[in-house]
């Protein structure tokens, strides 16, 4: 992937669009999809739809019996217990998923945190990269087999918060002082990262990878904020009522994941950073964040094939081999 091919592909949605809008007509019956956080925000209504569809869909879950609640209603899913901030559990969850299936034919990587308070894992690994990246990365990799066996698409939550941090090379772990929103920033642009170097050794086994940015919601995601950093912002009222503009309905947030799961106008394509239903135009460095785009370090190749190589000495995990 170079930068560029991120430029629109005349998509027939647009960040108006719905989940049901997306997989309006589709049958995915057959299918089998893992989504990461899918028992909240727009994880659960990434489950619903899919299952919706005729997919059966693995639900990833730090809170288990909050998943099951959440999914009562939601026929076809089922959980399976697992904390992307712990590597123990991710080997375990992972090897529950491989009892369970054998194939994959999506990986939808939902779950997230941020801006979170200063938050250590592990051996002293930094929480929103860990949970973000690190334990997706980790779930990804031991899943492989699964979504080689699939073709699988794999289809990571990355942010237009990618623009606040690059990878901070000498510092990931932000051991020399903490700031929620550039660790948030780092975290999302390694989601980005993820997926173009996945995409690039795992199209030969017909894996192929995308990024995206899901919009601007109020979800479960913001809860580590205060009511008064997000009024201060402009995104609620006093009584926690949406008033920012441009915010999306959670369906509409789902979308744009299901479109780059399921679109034919992706077929053959990877490794690309996706918004509003469309493939991004790189963004040139300075520009607000909100005005949409991806920053060229987030789709580098170069820096892609880095970060694999730092999570890998991190995680332990087994390569993703072309």
């Amino acid at each position: 992937m170079t930068t560029t091919e991120q430029r629109p592909l005349a998509s027939p949605f647009s960040a108006a669009s719905t989940a049901a809008d997306v997989l309006a007509g589709l049958d995915l019956g057959g299918m089998t999809a893992v989504v990461t956080g899918g028992y909240s925000g727009l994880g659960l209504e990434t489950t619903r739809a899919l299952t919706h569809a005729g997919a059966r869909v693995v639900v990833p879950a730090r809170r288990p019996e909050s998943a099951r609640s959440a999914l009562t209603q939601v026929p076809g899913a089922q959980v399976v217990p697992m904390d992307l901030a712990d590597p123990g559990s991710v080997h375990a969850g992972a090897a529950r998923i491989r009892e369970l299936v054998d194939r994959l034919d999506l990986l939808l990587a939902v779950a997230g945190v941020m801006a979170t308070p200063e938050r250590r894992v592990g051996p002293g690994w930094e929480g929103q990269f860990t949970a973000n990246h690190l334990g997706h990365f980790l779930l990804t990799c031991e899943l492989y087999p699964l979504l080689a066996a699939g073709g699988a698409r794999v289809v990571v939550n990355s942010s237009a918060g990618h623009a606040l941090s690059d990878i901070r090379w000498h510092d990931p772990h932000f051991r020399t002082g903490y700031d929620k929103w550039l660790a948030y920033g780092q975290a999302k642009t390694a989601n980005a990262l993820f997926a173009v170097r996945l995409d690039a050794l795992g199209r030969d086994d017909g894996v192929r990878a995308f990024a995206l940015h899901p919009g601007r919601i109020i979800t479960g995601l913001q809860r580590e904020m205060t009511l008064h950093e997000q009024i201060e912002r402009g995104w609620v009222d006093e009584e926690g009522r949406v008033v920012g503009a441009g915010f999306k309905t959670p369906s509409q947030g789902a979308a744009t994941g299901l479109w780059a799961a399921t679109s034919p106008l992706l077929d053959g394509r990877g490794g690309l950073y996706l918004e509003d239903c469309e493939v991004a135009r790189i963004s040139e460095p300075g520009r607000p964040m909100d005005d949409g785009g991806v920053r060229a370090y987030a789709v580098d190749p170069g820096a892609a094939a880095r970060l694999w190589e730092l999570s890998l000495t991190a995680t332990g995990a087994a390569p993703v081999l072309r």
